[in-house]
This record gives structure tokens, sequence and C-alpha cells, in this order.
């Protein structure tokens, strides 16, 4: 077995001794903790006899003996256990016991990762079935050293493994698993700005991933600044929300000396494992299009009562995807710009770029990340790139220490085409992108030059008022069955036939009177007055609410009406005449004030609405008027639509003679099948 692909095989051929016994979406709750425990177990077999010597020298005489241990076994973990992987099938009988024993005997950051996998119940249900040591025997073939498989091919191994796992049994893959060119590719777009820094010996830093899964991304990060500067430092926080998946990453973290404890367990909205932390760097790939109706109660008590002093003071998107969530939980660990600031690289599809009108809750966060300044790219990816989805998929980049050039900008690179096509496609990635295309995407982003595939925007380029343009009202008059049958079914007219005490019918009276199906139209009466004398046949008086309640039901909007007015004389506006247009901000700097979380006033848009009213509106309807208390201001960024370019369809000719030569084919191929 010489590369993860073998070792990846070899591991799945021993899942399939666990068919008949387990439903192969069940086959991970075996294959995951077992591949975690021969992880451990490996990387401590050569320092076994040592922790063996410390443990017996030191028991009974020191307090606290797991500095000592950690120390003999060369980790931050380690195992009491006499037993190591292989000799555990020394003495089959009592297989089940010693390996609860040798699990057992992990130090407590180990046994905790252990635990969230629950394997206990599958050793008994292995051991009914006579399973156990078939399966632990196979396992002990394998050699997971990390001498033998590094840390960075056995982040592949874990992550296949649970793609391979979560097909059968229909979760989503993309919620644990990220490309590493993607990967690769964030860690570029973050990093590439700070190359000096980060070269610097001593150099130390943090990065953070709210939705870590297995941890690749932390990883990636981690080697790439290693690669860059061995005597830097890269300390990685995360948290993962899957149970298994978290206890991968911290098993990962463990062996490669990163603190386990700062990888935290839960969900991040609701559970805040590194609250008040904040980070130089931070990098995510959440979930596309999942509800957030788990963590709804919480995260909406903080943003009403934390606002901007909480993570969701901006706004919150709509239920089904929180993935606006995600970013603005990673905004509010940004450290502040005098401390140095922070860089965002986080994936997206296509959603967040233009979901939600102007004055919701998608807009209103993509405002107010732009009129902060700190939307610095965004960076739109092939389709077909992850394993789960074949949808388009864009990076953003966000961050609060922009360099003076990219300063109340926002730069959009086209990077759609940088792929080459896979030999053989995994799940629905068919596509994946070299180090070549990585390079050059870098490049783009850093040069910072419009091109073909880089265009560059003012902020408020992004930002648009929403105006209500009203019509006003005109009414005609016209009683009908339909109006009859619901003024019948009005509180107004149920209480007039409880008062009078009489079984009155509105149909039976208008019928009487002629009025049915008849328009009418006044200058001088007004039309409750009109109504009142179509119910004079009707004994004592009529309450007003009566004859309002059959006006309001039988005016029918009609140009050539009465222009309704209100009690200023203020013509009314028309619901069906509604119409609302979007017009481009002023290309003009705008202010955010957070202090007092206040939008900027409608007020200070009304010249440039009044110019476009004046050309685009009025020529065709004069009487319509703009209802400023209605304009909004809302914020999306087209980015498909910057790089469209337009393709003139082939000749006619050209079409006619394919078409020609289609039908003589057929022709051909007819004569041959008749013959």
């Amino acid at each position: 077995m010489n590369n993860h692909s073998d070792r990846v095989g070899f591991i799945w051929s021993v899942a399939e001794l666990l068919r008949g016994t387990y439903k192969q979406s069940q086959y991970g709750k075996v294959i995951l903790p077992l591949v975690v425990i021969r992880r451990l177990d490996a990387s401590l077999e050569s320092t076994k006899d040592a922790v063996q010597a410390e443990l017996a020298r030191s028991i009974g005489t020191i307090f606290n003996l797991e500095p000592l241990l950690c120390k003999a076994a060369g980790q931050s973990f380690y195992n009491t256990s006499p037993l190591g992987f292989s000799q555990l099938l020394d003495d089959p009988e009592h297989l089940s016991g010693n390996l609860r024993s040798y699990i057992a005997g992990f130090s407590a950051g180990a046994a905790e990762i252990i635990e969230k996998f629950a394997f206990d119940t599958e050793i008994t249900t292995m051991s009914n079935a006579g399973l156990l040591y078939q399966v632990i025997a196979r396992f002990s073939e394998i050699d997971l050293h990390p001498e033998v498989v590094s840390n960075h091919e056995m982040g592949y191994i874990y992550e296949e493994l649970i793609r391979k796992f979560s097909e059968l049994s229909n979760e989503t893959a993309g919620e644990h698993f990220t490309p590493r060119e993607v990967i690769r590719l964030m860690v570029d777009l973050l990093f590439v700005a700070d190359d000096h820094a980060l070269t610097t010996p001593g150099t130390v830093r943090t990065i953070y991933d709210p939705a870590c899964g297995t941890g690749g991304m932390l990883s990636v990060a981690e080697e790439y600044l290693r690669d860059l500067n061995p005597q830097a430092s890269l300390v990685v926080f995360g948290q993962e929300l899957n149970a298994e998946t978290y206890a991968v990453c911290r098993s990962d973290m463990m062996i490669k000396g990163q603190d386990p404890s700062n990888i935290h367990f839960g969900n991040s909205f609701t559970v805040d494992g590194t609250e008040g932390a904040h980070f130089d760097y931070m990098l995510s790939n959440p979930p596309f299009g999942v509800e957030w109706k788990a963590a709804e109660s919480v995260v909406k008590i903080e943003a009403q009562t934390k606002g901007f002093a909480g993570r969701f003071g901006a706004g919150l998107p709509r239920i089904n995807d929180g993935s606006f969530l995600f970013l603005q939980h990673m905004i509010s660990k940004m450290k502040p710009a005098s401390e140095g600031g922070s860089r965002i690289a986080i994936v997206f599809n296509g959603s967040p770029l233009f979901t939600g009108a102007a004055g919701s809750g998608e807009s209103e966060i993509r405002r107010w990340i732009i009129e902060n300044d700190w939307l610095d790219a965004v960076v739109a990816l092939p389709d077909q790139l992850f394993y789960n989805t074949g949808i388009s998929i864009y990076i953003w980049i966000v961050t609060n220490r922009k360099s003076p050039e990219r300063a109340g900008k926002v730069q959009l690179i086209d990077a759609r085409e940088f792929y080459s096509k896979m030999r053989k496609s995994l799940g629905e990635k068919r596509k994946e992108m070299s180090e070549d295309k990585i390079a050059e995407i870098t490049r783009i982003y850093s040069d910072f030059q419009e091109s073909k595939f880089s265009k560059i925007f003012a902020n408020e380029f992004f930002g648009y008022q929403r105006i209500t343009v009203e019509r006003p009202l005109r009414l005609k008059w016209r009683i009908t069955e339909e109006s009859l049958i619901a003024l019948e079914k009005s509180k107004p007219w149920k209480m007039l036939v409880k008062n009078t005490e009489r079984n009155i019918g509105a149909q039976d009276i208008f019928g009487r009177n002629g009025a049915v199906g008849k328009f009418w139209e006044t200058t001088w009466e007004s039309p409750e007055s009109m109504v009142a004398k179509l119910l004079d046949s009707l004994d004592g008086d009529i309450p007003k609410e009566v004859t309002k309640e059959l006006v309001k039901l039988s005016g029918i909007a009609d140009p050539e009406g009465v222009l309704q007015t209100d009690s200023k004389g203020k013509p009314k506006p028309d619901p069906d005449l509604r119409d609302n247009e979007n017009i481009p901000l002023p290309n003009r700097p705008v202010q955010w004030d957070e202090d007092v979380s206040e939008r900027l006033s409608t007020a200070d848009y009304r010249e440039s609405v009044s110019e476009y009213v004046q050309r685009q509106v009025l020529p065709w309807v004069p009487e319509a008027w703009v209802d400023h208390t209605k304009t909004k201001v809302g914020y999306e960024i087209p980015l498909t639509r910057q790089f469209y370019r337009y393709v003139p369809p082939r000749p006619l000719a050209v079409i006619d003679a394919e078409l020609h030569a289609l039908e003589k084919e057929i022709l051909e191929l007819m004569e041959g099948n008749n013959k």
C-alpha cells in the first residue's frame, strides 16, 4: 500500500466484512473509530515500553502523572494499557474485554475523542456476530504510523472514507469535505497579502474554522505556513457539530502536536466554543442551504438583545439557509484593525450573492459588510468541483485591513474556466484545479488589475434604492351578486340583522331596487349617501358601517372613475397599479454609523430618484409619484452578469447546411434498413 487510495481501498475491504450484520449506511460506526484508534495506537507503538516503565516507576509516588507519561510517549497523549493493537489478537476468547480495557487506557483527551463515536455498542454487536476478531485482525495489518502515513495523507484517508459513508447513508458529504485544491486556493488567497510578515522568523498566527469537519482546512493552512517559514507557528482553532468528524479532527490535531482543546464540539451558533476570542485568519466551508431552525431561538434572542454588540446585529437570513450566519459569526471574531485586523475566506454557493430583496435579512447583511468596506473579493469557481454537488461555488474574501489601493473597492474574479477534466469522476466531482490554475487565480487577485477575468468596482456599485411608484386610485361602483354575498357575511350586516331582529337579505333588497349590475359614479354626492338611498326600503336607520362596507365591496378601479383622495386632499394610491423600481446608488461614499445602527436617510437619495422618475416614469404615467417612506436601500453582487460575453448565433446558412446533412444521413440510414 503505497498511497492513500490503496489504504482507503484496504480499509473499505474491511468494511465488507460487516455485510449482513450492518447495513452499508452503518459501516462508518465501526470503521471510523477503528481508523482513529489504529492511528493513535501506531503513533504510540514505539514508545509503549517507555510509557510502561515510567508508569511503574512513578505510580503511587507522583500525584499528576500526565506530564511524565506524555513526555515518555513523545506525544500530547498516551495509553497505559500493556497491550498494543496487535497483542489484542493473542487472546481471542477475551478480545472484547481486552479491547475495552485497551481503549480505557488512553489519556483523558484521547478517551474523550473515542467516546464521541459511541464505539462500545459496536464492540458488543461485532462480538455477538463473531466478527470482532476478523475486523481487529485486518486492522492490525495496516500501518498508520505518522512516519509511514503523513498527516496530510491521513487527512485524505479520513475524508475519502467519510465521503463514501456519507454517500451510502444519503447524507451531504459537502458538510464534511472540501476538495483539497479549493482549500489550497483559499489558503493562498488568505496568506498572499501577508507573505512578508509570515516569512519573519518567530511569527505566530492564529486561524479558526467554525465548521471545521475533519480539520482539512486547518491542516492545509498549517502545512502552507510550515513550507513558507519553518520557524513560524500557526495555532489552530475550530468547532464542529458532527460528533464523528469532531473526533477525527481532534485526534488529527493531537497527533500533529496542536492543542486538541482548541477544537470545540457543538453548534457554533448556540454554544460558541471560542467566545470572546479573535483570530488573525479564518476560513470555512459551511453547509449550503441547511436550515438553522435548531438554533433559531438562540440566534434571534441574541440578535434582538445584543444587536451589533453580538454576532447577528446586521440581520438574519431566511431560515432555510444559514450561510450568512457563519460569516457574521466569523466577522465578530476579527481582530480590531488597530491590532492588525483579520482576513476571512469562506465558501458559498450563489445564493448569498443576490438572494433577498432590499430590506431583507440577506440584503442588510451584504449592505453591512460592503458599507463597512470589509468585502475584498469574490472568486467564482468552476462547477462540478465538489463531491456532493455540481453547482457553482464562490469564495468570499472578507477583511478589515485592506491595503490602500483596495480601500473602498471590491474585486470580482471569474475563475469558472480554470479547471481540467478528471479522468474519473468522484460523485458529482468531474473537474479539478491544478497547481498552475491555483497560482494563476492567486496572481490575478494579488495584481488587483482589470482584465478579462478580473473586474474592480467601488463599493457603491453594488447598492441600489428600491423605490415604490404609486398611481392614483380612481373608482366606479357596481353592486354585484358577489359583493352582496360578501356584505351578508360581513360583521356590520350581521349586527344590523341582530339589532333589527329581522332576517334581512341584501340580495333581495338590491334586486328589488334594480341596483345589481349597474355602474354609478358621483360628482356631488358621496358613494355612502348613494348606497344609503338604495337601502331606504329598510325600516329604521341604516348604520354607517353598513353603507361603508358596501361601498368598499362595490368599488372597482377604473381609469375613467372618480379620483379618490385622503382627508388632506392628496390622491390615494391604487395598490393594483403599484410598481417597484431598482435605481443604482449615486457614485459617492456611503457612511455607516455602527453606534446608533442607523441606515442612511432616504432623503439623501431623492435627487437621483427624481432624475430617474423624470426620465423613466413620468413621460408614460404623468400622474405617478414616489412614496419615499417606502424606499429601501439594498445590495446584491451580480458577479456573472459582469463577465457575460455575448456570443453571436451561427449564420443561418451554416445551420441550414447542418440540417440538410442530417436529413441526408437519416435518409441513407432508412434506405439501408429497408434493404
